[in-house]
């Protein structure tokens, strides 16, 4: 897999990375098992995070920053649901689920921290 050149922060890095897998999963659930419905709902809620990233990074403020990354990480939540519903289906096996699901807990640590320094970084300018 070729990593994203040039981004120096986790976040950046992981979260394209994890929407790459979900595209790829979205891919074998369509083509492989013939499902329609849950290959949207992920590849939707698992693609937006890497977007929110980008546009947090041009945030016009310190508050739109947090919000962005707020969304981010309520799509990762989702994109966890739709695994563990992948999984509970037998469409995804415990090997596969258990693997992008850790990417998913790593990314939405990253975010939290991200979130959790801005709010700390907001307070103490107040």
């Amino acid at each position: 897999m070729i990593p994203f050149i040039g981004k120096k922060d986790p976040l950046s890095d992981k979260t394209p990375l994890l929407a790459i897998r979900i595209f790829k999963l979205s891919r074998f659930l369509i083509d492989q098992k013939k499902e329609y419905v849950i290959s949207k709902q992920i590849l939707k809620s698992g693609t937006i995070p890497g977007a929110m990233v980008r546009e947090a990074n041009n945030a016009e403020s310190g508050a739109d920053f947090i919000h962005k990354l707020s969304v981010a990480q309520k799509e990762v939540g989702e994109t966890q649901y739709w695994l563990e519903l992948l999984w509970r289906t037998d469409l995804l096996n415990e090997v596969e689920y258990n693997s992008i699901l850790s990417d998913s807990k790593e990314v939405i640590k990253l975010l939290a921290s991200s979130i959790r320094t801005r709010r700390k970084s907001l307070h103490s300018k107040s």
